[in-house]
């Protein structure tokens, strides 16, 4: 039973964490934005904002589920993961904590969206939120990409609440988005100091987030490489 809240919280943190992380909560202030200048009415840029933030979640729900039913439908993939994923968890957590921390940088290929499809998305209501928001969680930055794939997967793959917990890691991004959609729609006007104090937030997070799990990588590949602590 602990284990499985752990688990939960976990992916729920990983979800925030995604959601605040640099280019994710700078296309998500844009997004949002752009959509309460093309909607007047209070309660319509909320019911889009809530499109657009379903968009985002269900977008990582599907590529989760994707990745995590793709593995274990391999016999041999599965038998794999079962033998050799204790093993890597240590050194994925290490690297994850590296990229989290920006000692390791890398690059990675935008999803392109030309100016004329985005505004017809946007001018067709909350449908066209929702594609966008689905669109736009699939443009994975380092960071964004590193706890994802580095962490949410590695997660799931370890429990039988896989889908569960990405579930969760999707309420997790898409609670931050609606938050900030709510308040669009209400017309508060200090989103500027908003966005700063939530970057400075971010930034320590994140940082804290990347020691534990350099901490943990070390843990585990000290308890199933190394054999320590035994």
């Amino acid at each position: 039973m602990t284990e499985v809240f752990i688990g939960f919280v976990s992916a729920l943190w990983l979800g925030i964490l995604t959601s605040i992380s640099p280019c994710p909560l700078a296309s998500n202030v844009a997004a949002i934005s752009f959509l309460s200048k093309k909607i007047t009415h209070p309660v319509l840029v909320s019911i889009s904002g809530l499109a657009y933030t379903l968009g985002r979640m269900v977008s990582y729900v599907v590529l989760s589920w994707i990745i995590i039913s793709s593995l274990l439908s391999v016999p041999q993939v599965a038998q794999l993961l079962q033998k050799y994923a204790s093993k890597a968890l240590g050194p994925l957590l290490i690297l994850t904590g590296l990229i989290l921390l920006e000692v390791i940088t890398i690059r990675l290929p935008g999803v392109p969206l030309s100016r004329k499809y985005h505004d017809k998305l946007t001018e067709s209501g909350a449908p066209g939120a929702f594609f966008l928001g689905f669109i736009f969680a699939l443009a994975f930055c380092p960071i964004s990409a590193a706890l994802f794939f580095g962490s949410l997967i590695p997660l799931a793959l370890n429990s039988k609440n896989g889908i569960v917990l990405s579930f969760i890691y999707g309420i997790g991004t898409g609670v931050p988005v609606f938050i900030f959609a709510v308040a669009v729609s209400l017309g508060v006007t200090s989103l500027s100091h908003w966005f700063n104090w939530i970057s400075k937030l971010e930034h320590y997070t994140r940082g804290v987030t990347g020691v534990i799990f350099i901490a943990a990588g070390i843990y585990y590949t000290g308890v199933y490489i190394l054999r320590l602590f035994q």
